[in-house]
């Protein structure tokens, strides 16, 4: 897992883009009707929009609060597993809210009605995000960012990497 600041942005950078992708394959998909080679493309056209709300919001927020909401119950002691499993579960359930809010904002159109198309885009996406994060995302993501960063790179900073 990231051991530095460069390595956060970088793992959070490579695991908002797998999440928000799918999540917006996914919804377009729901939205089209079914999963066909255009939905592929159409979402790929919403990322430059997507990628930098979900990596603003989750690198200076809800990164940092989901990680204090679990070391609340655990501590550094407990088994690594656990504590990344807890963390990425409460950084879907705080992210899949704002970012299906960010998306009805934007998709769905700002009316009197905005609050229950948000409620209805959040319980649609909650059970996919979990199930992409914890069987796909999460494990892609951190295999990636081990081949990446290998404990003989861990510990080389910033400056040593431009130079």
């Amino acid at each position: 897992m990231p051991k530095n600041k460069f390595q956060d942005f970088v793992f959070t950078v490579m695991m908002v883009f797998v999440m928000v992708y799918a999540m917006v394959v996914y919804n377009i998909a729901g939205d089209k009707g079914g999963l066909t080679y255009e939905v592929f493309r159409i979402a790929l056209m919403e990322l430059p929009i997507m990628v930098p709300v979900g990596f603003i919001l989750e690198f200076f927020l809800v990164g940092k609060l989901a990680q204090r909401v679990v070391f609340r119950h655990m501590t550094f002691t407990d088994k690594p597993i656990f504590i990344t499993f807890f963390i990425s579960g409460v950084t879907v359930v705080m992210m899949c809210p704002i970012m299906s809010f960010v998306a009805a904002c934007l998709f769905k159109g700002v009316d009197v009605n905005l609050f229950t198309k948000w409620i209805a885009l959040t319980a649609h996406n909650l059970p996919m995000a979990f199930f992409w994060q914890f069987c796909y995302a999460g494990p892609f993501v951190r295999f990636i960012f081990h081949l990446i960063f290998d404990d003989q790179k861990a510990d080389i900073s910033v400056g040593e990497l431009e130079a």
